[in-house]
């Protein structure tokens, strides 16, 4: 594919978007409360991005080996990037890894066009159609005036998509928190949830209980396989209350991660100041820094 096929296919593409973007706008219930003033220097932008895909794809020596499959491993660690910098609440590195990622949705798509699958503006109208469908509230007649309507709506729409399940959509190779997170919030989008948070809290205690019953008080004779499966029991009852009471538990862990980093970082370093090493010093000589350390910011 020569880079003045792409170089026209881009064209078309940048009017398709405006055009697209006149649909929705009359198309939807209300008008947008104002103009997009920079729409144009967006679209500049991302015609811009597409071009430099094309030409690093044609004349740079890695990026013509790349293939959906080496990208993968890089797009993970950019996803993780963005979220480090959001709970970091860094602004400049969020808008640093949202350019990371958004170039690999360029380059996944220009490496399907050479194979004829679909290009980037098929990309672009699929996901606007897709928003389009799952929107009746905004697009449609279907009134919906609260969060928990639409995502029920949500979920209802894409059963009558061809779903199957309601948890087809959560990825198996997410990490076991976060995938707990995002099934309880599927299966509430249908009604399959708690009514009050009082009752996920007795379930809380109840997975307690059950998990030390398990271990028992004298940590003899475990069976390690119940006893896994109580705790894992556990921790999905204690992510369903976060939601209850609106924490993230991904975000909170990690910034109780930072938090021990930090703490333990200032043990190592204060405690060399004085002359001691790691490994040699008893638990109470650590205790001492530890302490000092819980006086620090966060």
């Amino acid at each position: 594919m020569s880079f003045a096929v792409n170089w026209s296919k881009d064209i078309k593409l940048t009017l398709r978007l405006k055009q697209q973007f006149v649909h929705l706008s009359f198309s939807m219930k209300k008008p947008l409360s104002a103009p997009d003033v920079n729409r144009e220097a967006k679209l500049k932008a991302f015609d811009r991005l597409l071009t430099i895909m094309d030409e690093l794809r044609e004349n740079c020596p890695w990026d013509k080996k790349q293939t959906w499959e080496t990208l993968r491993h890089l797009t993970i660690e950019e996803t993780y990037e963005l979220a480090d910098a959001i709970v970091e609440a860094d602004a400049l590195e969020v808008k640093k890894e949202l350019g990371d990622l958004m170039l690999h949705n360029v380059f996944y798509a220009r490496i399907a066009a050479e194979k004829n699958l679909f290009d980037t503006a098929d990309v672009l109208n699929a996901i606007c159609d897709k928003l389009v469908e799952r929107h009746p509230h905004v697009y449609g007649d279907v009134i919906a005036n609260d969060e928990e309507t639409v995502k029920t709506n949500w979920e209802k729409i894409k059963l009558k998509t061809g779903n199957k399940s309601v948890l087809e959509g959560v990825p198996k190779s997410l990490p076991a928190l976060v995938k707990a997170i995002r099934i309880q919030d599927k299966a509430r989008g249908v009604g399959f949830d708690w009514e009050k948070k009082e009752q996920v809290w007795a379930k809380v205690e109840e997975e307690m209980r059950e998990f030390r019953s398990e271990i028992n008080a004298e940590h003899q004779n475990v069976d390690h396989e119940k006893a896994m499966a109580e705790f894992g029991d556990l921790l999905f009852s204690l992510v369903n209350y976060s939601r209850f009471i609106g924490i993230d538990p991904e975000e909170a862990l990690e910034r109780t991660n930072k938090k021990f980093i930090k703490r333990f970082q200032y043990l190592e370093t204060e405690s060399a100041k004085d002359g001691k090493k790691m490994g040699e010093m008893s638990l109470e000589e650590m205790d001492v820094y530890w302490e000092r350390a819980k006086t620090l910011k966060s």
